[in-house]
């Protein structure tokens, strides 16, 4: 039993430095360029915009693209700029992701940015979020590509964490394309 248990704390506690590694301080964060053709918000926390907002206003894009508003129903300030349709002088495109994922996210924004002839986008998302959608991200998109970091609650990490942990090995294991 209590090899059991030493074996169990093991791996309890590599899962904890994984997660380090993976969802707190994701080395796929890169920060913004100084310009990009479009920053892209995904969909599922309204505390990814502000940050956008903020790349926006530095002026790293003249393009603000937002994820499957309709999908997160506390977004309303993402719904008001998809009504609005600009946002600092930027230029505001909402779209639905097809289907409802981080995958469908990545595989719906490369058609358009395929379509628009965009050759760099900037990645906004949650950063325990970032190493997946910079994986599938990177399988659909044949652009430059940066990724920022919106914070999360804290309470919330260890279920974001379990969450994350299981998507990534579903993306990284079984569905492999983009």
């Amino acid at each position: 039993m209590r090899r059991v248990l030493v074996v169990l704390g093991g791996l309890v506690a590599a899962w904890l430095v994984a997660c380090a590694v993976l969802f707190v301080w994701p080395p796929a964060e890169t920060g913004a360029p100084k310009h990009a053709d479009a920053v892209v918000v995904l969909s599922g926390d309204a505390r990814r915009l502000p940050p956008a907002e903020a790349l926006i206003r530095r002026g790293v894009s003249r393009v603000l693209a937002i994820s499957s508003v309709a999908k997160t129903t506390s977004w309303t300030a993402a719904r008001r700029l998809c009504r609005l349709g600009r946002y600092d002088g930027a230029r505001v495109l909402c779209f639905e992701a097809t289907p409802y994922s981080t995958r469908g996210e990545a595989e719906t924004f490369s058609r358009i940015a395929r379509r628009h002839g965009w050759h760099s986008i900037v990645v906004v998302s949650s950063t325990f979020h970032l190493t997946r959608a910079q994986m599938l991200f990177q399988r659909c998109f044949a652009g430059r590509l940066s990724l920022v970091g919106a914070p999360s609650l804290w309470y919330l990490l260890p279920e974001e964490w379990g969450s994350e942990t299981s998507k990534l090995i579903v993306q990284t294991f079984f569905e492999r394309g983009c």
